[in-house]
């Protein structure tokens, strides 16, 4: 039986000697020790049976072993391989393992194989070992049998120098039998003076986030590497080999955008340093890809606001841009942009701008583009309607296919149209006497002093109508005819925005009925009936009809710039149209003739639910108002449009819309009699938020 001592015990666990002394003691049935009398006549010594050790320490002595033997055999033991290597430290022993491996990487695994190989032949345990030997290498390596015992001692010899350092710091380096077995490299990059336990250290200081971030410098991190290289009784080269390293890892290791990701931040890196893509728009279709915005002119204009004060203001401008051919449509100027000011701008594109819908959309991250009403996405809503557009969101019940929204403080993801607002800037907004310059951010030199409340008293500013006709001109007449450096670059057949988006091929998809879309505008929101009726705003809106449902829940959609009525909705099909008496005396222009009726209704009730007993067995007449009065003005898209409109498709597509399908437009093989105040008020909804509104 094969013993070994503590120590050698300890080694081959990987364990400290204490840590062996202990487990020895806590399972002394599961090793076999002896005691044996010291040589030099001190204290005793413990050996401990080979075979009580772990399958992995059992492994390491019997390739231990098998080296003195092959060793041996070219007349060289293990001691004299650590007193010959004592002077003279092979090239591995200072090598960084993962440089080597990325600069050397076919070397490497070449040795690794060469070392499975002499494995194999090291397992060898029968006699006529010499005979073997030379059979074996002319088999596996092709050479002589010389030229592998040679190798199995570059192999030894790497095991002793990896079991003589992890002696001496505990670190495993059984990588150097591997390197053993491979060509030395260039000493360009491996910096043999510093430890790979120290290089390890300095990436971790160098690329260390906060250090980083406060432009920690290089003495900083001498001073730090010192302290711990003490404690761990290292060696460390000198400040200037430091110094020399961190450049070789910024410079030859590629790693300077790396510090700069911790230093700035990633969204600083990825503005500064992180890989950037063009569109190839070439391969898009005209109408495929929009993409949507808000600007603000670097210009004031006068402004009235709701209570008559006239106000200097910088408009604000809403617009899409098609990808491949950079036109803008659907431009809305308004005071302040919002949801309902966005779905407008998307209604005048797809009726009068394009005539179409896009298949794609990419908005800004902003609230107002990603909005519940808009995307149909919202987590915190516990409570959905039964509106198709409630659930899929405006932008796919109109007919849109998807959108993408823009990752926040990233504006190359919308490249297209903030080149072309640096554009209305350059070309459009400099020519106003009104123009003050960007008014944010750094560049002050952009900045332009004037006398904006001086200009407005004096009545220098254009309004918001007369600024519009500028734009308006500017934009139909200029910019789209205009030569555009994005469509040059392209290399495009077409040229200018208007031409290649009238010549090139485009993605084509009906619009819906415009009385769709004009529905889509209205609020939506869950309700309750109780016996007075429905509550909301603080008031109650009644109607005969709505009597039916009490104690039921239904969704309604109302004007939020005429709440007077609301129209009820149950399971997606209209019930009614419900109105607010308190509301109607003091609004008496809205459904006028409604508060008569009032008066009957208590009467009627009675009377009707006695009718609907009589009625059980047939079904209940669907009661839906139509959208036919309708005039073209949806989004209030027949606002400040001068120029004759483009051609107009025959073509409508039908909405998917249940809302749609069941409610607003009934199946009734009689024509219903039309909502007169729906008519009239949906026809006035979109105008009224205009593109000077508020």
């Amino acid at each position: 039986m094969d013993y070994v001592t503590l120590t050698e015990a300890a080694e081959l666990e990987g364990l400290k000697y204490d840590a062996i002394q202990k487990k020895i003691r806590r399972n002394s049935e599961g090793f076999i020790t002896k005691i044996v009398k010291s040589e030099s006549g001190g204290r005793d010594i413990v050996l401990v049976a080979v075979s009580s050790l772990s399958k992995q320490a059992r492994v390491a002595w019997k390739e231990r072993e098998k080296l003195k033997v092959y060793v041996a055999d070219v007349s060289t033991d293990e001691t004299e391989v650590i007193e010959e290597t004592a002077t003279e430290k092979p090239w591995y022993v200072d090598m960084d393992l993962e440089w080597y491996i990325s600069n050397y990487k076919e070397r490497y695994y070449q040795g690794v194989e060469l070392g499975n190989i002499l494995r194999e032949f090291m397992q060898y345990e029968e006699k006529d070992r010499t005979l073997y030997a030379e059979s074996f290498a002319q088999e596996k390596l092709g050479k002589s049998a010389r030229t592998l015992y040679r190798l199995v001692k570059s192999y030894m010899e790497a095991a002793a120098w990896a079991d003589k350092l992890q002696k001496e710091n505990g670190f495993n380096y059984d990588f150097f039998k591997v390197l053993s077995l491979c060509r030395k490299p260039k000493e360009i990059g491996c910096f043999p003076s510093i430890i790979p336990e120290v290089k390890k250290v300095i990436m971790n200081i160098w690329f260390n986030e906060d250090f980083a971030h406060n432009n920690g410098t290089r003495e900083m991190l001498y001073d730090k590497l010192q302290v711990i290289a003490e404690n761990n009784h290292w060696k460390i080269p000198s400040y200037q080999t430091v110094v020399r390293y961190i450049q070789f890892l910024m410079e030859e290791k590629r790693m300077k955008n790396a510090h700069f990701l911790a230093a700035k931040g990633a969204l600083e890196y990825r503005n500064k340093v992180g890989v950037k893509t063009k569109r190839d728009t070439k391969a898009l279709q005209v109408m495929e890809v929009l993409m949507g915005d808000e600007h603000t002119f670097d210009c004031w204009v006068s402004y009235r606001q709701s209570n008559g004060k006239i106000t200097a203001i910088r408009p604000k401008l809403v617009a899409w841009i098609d990808v491949r051919s950079r036109m803008i449509m659907g431009d809305i100027i308004c005071k302040d942009a919002n949801g309902d000011i966005l779905k407008e701008s998307l209604l005048k594109l797809i009726y009068a701008d394009a005539n179409g819908v896009p298949k794609y959309i990419l908005i800004d991250n902003g609230k107002d583009y990603t909005k519940k009403e808009l995307t149909g996405v919202n987590r915190k809503q516990r409570v959905r309607t039964d509106f198709d557009d409630e659930v899929k969101g405006f932008y796919q019940s109109i007919g849109i296919v998807g959108y993408e929204r823009a990752k926040p403080y990233e504006a190359w993801d919308k490249g297209q149209i903030e080149r072309s607002f640096r554009t209305v800037c350059n070309q459009f907004s400099k020519w106003f006497s009104s123009y003050t310059g960007t008014l944010t951010g750094s560049r002050t030199d952009d900045k332009v002093e004037k006398d904006i409340d001086r200009m407005l008293k004096h009545g220098e500013l254009l309004s918001m109508d007369e600024f519009y006709e500028k734009w308006h001109e500017w934009l139909t007449k200029v910019y789209a005819h205009k030569r555009h450096r994005g469509l040059v670059n392209a290399k495009e057949t077409y040229v200018t925005p208007y031409e290649c988006f009238q010549k090139e091929e485009r993605y084509q998809k009906a619009v819906p009925p415009r009385e769709y879309a004009t529905m889509l505008m209205l609020k939506s929101e869950h309700a309750h009936v109780y016996n007075t009726g429905i509550n909301r705003f603080g008031k109650d809106y009644r109607s005969e009809e709505l009597d039916r449902y009490i104690g039921e829940d239904v969704d309604i959609k109302y004007d939020p710039n005429n709440i007077g009525t609301i129209y009820v909705f149950f399971h997606g099909k209209q019930v009614c149209e419900a109105y607010s008496q308190e509301l109607l005396k003091i609004a008496p222009t809205v459904h006028q003739d409604a508060v008569a009726e009032h008066k009957r209704r208590q009467r009627a009730q009675e009377k009707r639910d006695r009718e609907i007993l009589e009625q059980a067995r047939e079904g209940l007449e669907e009661i839906n108002e139509q959208f036919s009065s309708f005039r073209a003005i949806a989004g209030g898209i027949d606002l400040m449009i001068s120029n004759k409109s483009p051609k107009k498709s025959k073509v409508v597509s039908m909405p998917e819309d249940n809302t749609y399908r069941q409610g607003f437009r009934s199946h009734k093989e009689e024509e219903p009699e039309e909502s007169t105040y729906l008519a009239s008020q949906a026809e006035k909804a979109l105008q009224k938020l205009r593109v000077i509104g508020e």
